[in-house]
């Protein structure tokens, strides 16, 4: 199941989730002038490693954690993630705001950072790619937008895509369903080569469903499509 879009109008234009994207992809065009040695020792400098934090996250532990989330290992790694964004975050901006719509994605990835440090302190593996941030996004959206029909394509049998409009809800929670099942498969399976961060996918998307839920309790809700029954 591919998200493509969401039929939830913005009455803004997603500035922030635009300006993201762009600065994820210079990143990304930057890394491609770095050879193999040079880019990995680029993301041991710059990336956040498990292994490497002592104590409280401060200074240079948090400026890791920020420069993680725009470093990404590969095209697809990028465009994935970037999809998502795309597609997601521009109701949020649209809702938030831009300055707290940015807010809340840094704030929400420093959160899905440390959530998969916590459940792998000694893994000596930098940390890299943005997806801890738009899965705050991610939850925020369940939140804020559960009704909301996504189109999706789900192709059958390898060879026929066919296009459905599925309710956020039931989107985003397999989205979080999958991520919950391979993030609890993973435990004690040894990632010293890497792998996926599936614990910054789920704190990142729990923070964004938390902190959605206390904005709202202080705001109007969002307004949202209508469709006929």
């Amino acid at each position: 199941m591919i998200p493509i879009n969401t039929l939830q109008p913005s009455r803004t234009k997603g500035y922030v989730t635009y300006g993201l994207i762009l600065l994820n992809a210079l990143v990304f065009i930057w890394q491609l002038t770095l050879s193999q040695g040079q880019l990995a020792s680029t993301y041991f400098s710059l990336a956040l490693v498990p292994c490497q934090i002592g104590g409280v996250p401060v200074g240079e532990t948090l400026l890791d954690a920020f420069r993680s989330m725009f470093l990404h290992g590969s095209w697809t790694h990028l465009i994935g993630n970037m999809t998502f964004l795309w597609i997601f975050g521009r109701n949020i901006e649209d809702y938030l705001g831009h300055r707290k719509f940015l807010l809340f994605y840094l704030l929400t990835g420093f959160a899905a950072s440390f959530a998969q440090v916590l459940i792998n302190t000694g893994l000596c593996v930098p940390m890299i790619g943005a997806s801890g941030a738009i899965a705050g996004v991610l939850g925020a959206y369940l939140i804020l937008y559960p009704g909301t029909r996504v189109r999706v394509m789900i192709i059958f049998f390898r060879f026929f895509p066919r296009f459905y409009n599925i309710p956020a809800l039931l989107v985003l929670g397999f989205w979080f369903v999958l991520q919950l099942f391979n993030g609890i498969t993973s435990l004690g399976v040894d990632t010293a080569g890497g792998g996926v961060a599936f614990f910054a996918h789920i704190g990142g998307f729990i923070a964004g469903m938390v902190g959605a839920f206390v904005y709202t309790l202080f705001n109007k809700p969002p307004q949202r499509s209508i469709y006929p029954e």
